[in-house]
């Protein structure tokens, strides 16, 4: 949206949000907006689909050596699933989108974390380029078999099922719960 002013609407309806019901649009976002759940209505109502959360800028290093600028390419750590984890349980179930998480994905259980938290997709990118495609076929038996173990009869039925509106403590995802995530931290040395 170059030339719009910070704050001021996305335009509905015309051409464009036709062409968007009929041709499905996810919108990737970076996790920088100051207000995401007002971001997200914004885009459901212009006609997304579909958020992806969230973006990952791939930003160039120094190399002092040869005074020049060069490319890093960081792939994403699994303690990097929390942010979209956390905004895609407060969205799901308020703005009616379907929801895709990545960065930070590395196990089946965080799959079922995002699925839990209100995903419809869940993106693996960094596992594929450390592992190649053949990591996926036990991922999904791992899923399988822990669904089964926890009476799961398909992904539909757990899906949203830990968002904030079906959790027991929902201010848990809120900044209420700062001080008590403080509170809860243990040094290193004092961890089990």
């Amino acid at each position: 949206m170059l030339g719009r002013r910070s704050g001021s609407p996305i335009p509905r309806g015309g051409p464009r949000s036709d062409r968007a019901r009929t041709h499905p649009v996810a919108v990737k976002l970076s996790p920088f907006f100051s207000s995401l759940p007002n971001m997200a209505l914004c885009f459901q109502q212009a006609g997304a689909q579909g958020l992806v959360l969230f973006n990952r800028f791939y930003q160039p290093d120094f190399d002092l050596d040869l005074l020049e600028v060069v490319p890093r390419l960081e792939l994403s750590r699994q303690q990097e699933l929390l942010q979209p984890l956390t905004w895609v349980a407060i969205l799901s179930g308020r703005v009616p989108l379907d929801y895709a998480v990545t960065g930070g994905v590395k196990t089946y259980l965080d799959v079922l974390k995002a699925m839990m938290a209100g995903a419809r997709i869940v993106e693996v990118a960094s596992l594929l380029l450390k592992q190649g495609p053949e990591c996926v076929r036990p991922m999904l038996a791992d899923m399988q078999s822990w669904m089964e173990e926890k009476s799961y009869e398909s992904i539909a039925q757990m899906q949203g099922s830990m968002c904030q509106g079906h959790v027991s403590d929902p201010a848990a995802f809120e900044r209420a719960n700062y001080m008590r995530t403080l509170q809860s931290y243990l040094p290193l040395e004092t961890r089990g």
